[in-house]
């Protein structure tokens, strides 16, 4: 047998035993202690689907997990605040991520190895081989930064296009004679139609006030969690006012209307943008086919009837 027929037959062998380890765990194991839970009385925990699908990944990949998991040093490090930032709180989420990591690490080029194999007549070998490998390997071990990365963004995004909303919300609030720790329970409650992200956030500082925090703490807690740096200006304006004694409903009118200019400013930039996204469709995708388009009889005619005839004239 070649060496590409035993690497196939360890592939196959390893994916099938791969897919009736994850069966066992996500189907025998999970209905198991569903039906133990309920036979003891146990209360049922009501998960987010995102939350269930977490906690299944980090149980399917724990084995594996301490491979790339860090053993100390991850509650402080930036990491763990870019989970925070991205709403992941989970406790199983370290082991998903770093579990997830080492398996699509070592999935994929098995995957490309198979791929390349059925597919390259003759077979890739060598350096080309290796590199198609490493490129893999390379793609599976980062592909969960990426989805990390994208995570925080769009939170960070929605948290950004609200908080105008939200400032005008607690303005109204504040000069009807509420104060800071009601309107931002107010804001809480009334911004969970809009954005639950927002909702949630508001929501954590306000358990945080009841649970005996100062105020200045929960606030630039609020900043950290979110990493936007608009709720980090309004939690420093917020602070600097009550310091001073200054109005907060006119600093907070001040400050929405700010953040509702560079809300603008920032549409009008992604709208100016537009035409330089549009310029390589144009050009690589609609100007190739209305140019076959237009020109495409007239070239057939050409070929039909001009080059016969001044074939014939000579």
């Amino acid at each position: 047998m070649s060496l590409m027929q035993i690497g196939f037959l360890a592939l196959v062998f390893i994916g099938t035993f791969g897919l009736a380890y994850w069966l066992v765990q996500f189907a025998g194991a999970n209905t198991t202690a569903q039906r133990m839970r309920r036979m003891l009385g146990e209360p049922s925990v009501i998960e987010s689907p995102a939350e269930r699908f977490v906690n299944r990944v980090a149980k399917a990949t724990q084995p594996i997990a301490r491979l790339s998991m860090p053993e100390e040093g991850f509650e402080n490090s930036a990491l763990r605040r870019r989970f925070v930032t991205a709403g992941i709180r989970s406790a199983t989420a370290p082991a998903a991520y770093f579990g997830a990591k080492t398996v699509l690490a070592i999935a994929l080029p098995m995957v490309a190895f198979v791929v390349l194999a059925l597919l390259k007549q003759p077979p890739v070998k060598g350096n080309a081989l290796l590199f198609w490998l490493l490129l893999s390997a390379a793609l599976g071990y980062y592909l969960p930064n990426f989805l990390l990365s994208r995570m925080v963004f769009l939170r960070q995004r929605e948290i950004f296009e609200n908080f105008p909303d939200a400032l005008d919300l607690m303005t109204v609030c504040m000069e009807a004679g509420l104060g800071t720790e009601a309107a931002l329970n107010k804001v809480a409650e009334d911004m969970v139609h809009k954005s639950e992200v927002l909702s949630d956030e508001l929501r954590l500082v306000n358990l945080e006030l009841r649970a005996g925090a100062p105020r200045d703490r929960a606030l630039r807690n609020l900043a950290i969690r979110t990493g936007v740096e608009e709720v980090d200006g309004f939690v420093s304006m917020i602070i600097q006012a009550e310091r001073f004694g200054t109005s907060i409903a006119q600093a907070l009118r001040v400050h929405a209307d700010m953040l509702r200019t560079r809300r603008r400013q920032r549409a009008e930039e992604a709208a100016a943008k537009i035409a330089l996204k549009l310029l390589f469709p144009l050009i690589f995708g609609i100007f190739p086919s209305l140019m076959l388009v237009l020109m495409g009889p007239a070239m057939i005619q050409i070929y039909r009837v001009l080059l016969p005839t001044m074939a014939g004239g000579r």
